[in-house]
Parts: C-alpha cells; structure tokens; sequence
C-alpha cells in the first residue's frame, strides 16, 4: 500500500524527512529535491551507488531502493554497468510517493515463510512432501528456459504455506507474493533480477525440503531463512552481475580478435 504523501505546493516544499520515513524514502527526497534545484541536469549521471552511499552516510540497499523511487516515477533510468541518468526534472505533480519495495518485502517473507516453514515441518504429510519435491524439479527445468518464469517458485513456497494447516499463513505469504507483481519498486528490481540471469537457486529450495522431510522445524526455519537472506543478496547485487558478465564477454571477445590476428 502505498505511502501517502500531503500535496506540495511547490517542487521544494514539503520534501523533509517525515518521522515514519525509513533511510532510503528520506535520501529519496533529498536526490528529488536536488533534481529540482537543479543539481543533475537532464542526461546527465547521478553519482555512483557508492559515492551516494559514502555522502548520506547509508547502505547500498538504501541507495539501491532511492533510486528506484526515482526510476519508478520516470525521473531517472539506470543503465546497466554505467548507472543512473537523469530522463527529465520533477515538476510540481512530483510529490514522493512510495510503495512497497523489494528488499522490504524480502525481508517481510524471511520473517514470515521462515516460521511458516518451522510450522510445516511438524504438520506436513508425505504427499505434501512428494508434491514440494516436484515443484523443486519444475524449478530446475523453469531454471533452463531462457523465458521461464517463477511459477514454480511461487507454487514451492505457498505449498509449504499450506502444510502449515493454518489459513491465516497461507493468506498471509500469498498477499506478500502478490506484492511481489504489484508494488511497482519491488516488481521493477525483481525485473531487472531476472533480466541479469538471476534464477532461483535449486540447492537451497532443496535443502528446505530435505528439513520438512526429517520433521525438523528448527532446520526448516534455517533453511528458509538462509534462502531469503540469499535472495536479498542477489537483489543488491543483481545489476553488478549482469556488468560482471558483459564485461566477461567483451573480455573474451578481445581474446578471440587477438588470436585470430596472431595466426
């Protein structure tokens, strides 16, 4: 649900920190009134994630979702391996507005698919078992379509929901997956995720599987926990990959050139 914000009545009025703010909505004002002011002209390039990070005294991640804010709402566009640009100054129907982003609702699903997956371990059947252990197998075969998708991901994780016995639960993950496609933060960088190969790792979902069967909800919780925490990993450092890659290429593109030209 969105956070409302009271009108402005002008581009710098009303930008403060609010005290409900957390870091990344306060920084996110600051760059939008600094866009307003007139710090960062049109095509030109933010300072790197880094830089923002040092200067306002924050986290990656926190730079990471101000960005976002921004890109949400058209002002700026992040390229990968180069950064963010600015596509147009904010005017007055600018008003900061966020949503829910994708390292919130992360964090929200380690805290609540990790007791979900506590709970399951002491309610679950075998054929429940057999069914979660098949959705880890159509995860692997969505893993090798270069256009899959994460249903399965989705099916593996609100099955586990189900074996909780427990409506409540399953209500509950299903709304914070529903956040996942609808809240235009989160689905913007679970985008760009995607786009940089960033995949569900089978392993993990694996050894989650591999605590419901031995009924061990102490493990189970681990195992899930430990899971989620690598997403949020794979969040932060999805663009970075995808550059780590693209430079890979060009390196070996170089490579070949070179020893066509030698022979």
């Amino acid at each position: 649900m969105p956070i409302l914000v009271r009108p402005m009545e002008s581009n710098m009025q009303d930008h403060s920190p609010k005290s409900s703010d957390r870091l990344y909505q306060d920084l996110a004002r600051k760059l939008l009134d600094e866009l307003a002011a007139g710090h960062y002209p049109v095509g030109s390039r933010l300072p790197a994630e880094r830089e923002l990070a040092q200067q306002h005294n924050v986290s990656r991640p926190t730079v990471r979702e101000a960005i976002i804010a921004l890109e949400v709402q058209g002002l700026v566009e992040v390229r990968i391996g180069s950064g963010a640009y600015v596509l147009r100054l904010p005017g007055k129907g600018d008003i900061p507005g966020f949503n829910i982003t994708a390292f919130e609702l992360t964090e929200a699903r380690l805290l609540f698919e990790g007791e979900a997956a506590s709970l399951a371990a002491t309610q679950i059947s075998d054929a429940e078992i057999e069914e979660i252990e098949g959705l880890v197998r159509n995860i692997a075969r969505e893993n090798q379509d270069p256009k899959g998708t994460d249903k399965a991901d989705h099916a593996f994780h609100l099955a586990i929901a189900k074996a909780t016995r427990n409506n409540a639960v399953v209500e509950t993950i299903e709304q914070l997956w529903n956040l996942r496609y609808t809240s235009p933060e989160a689905a913007l960088l679970h985008e760009k995720a995607r786009t940089a190969n960033v995949k569900p790792v089978v392993e993990e979902h694996t050894a989650v599987v591999a605590a419901l069967k031995a009924r061990d909800p102490v493990a189970a919780r681990a195992a899930m926990r430990a899971h989620l925490a690598a997403v949020l990993d794979s969040l932060l450092f999805a663009t970075e990959e995808k550059a780590v890659q693209e430079a890979r290429r060009a390196v070996a593109a170089k490579r070949a050139r070179y020893t066509q030209a030698t022979r």
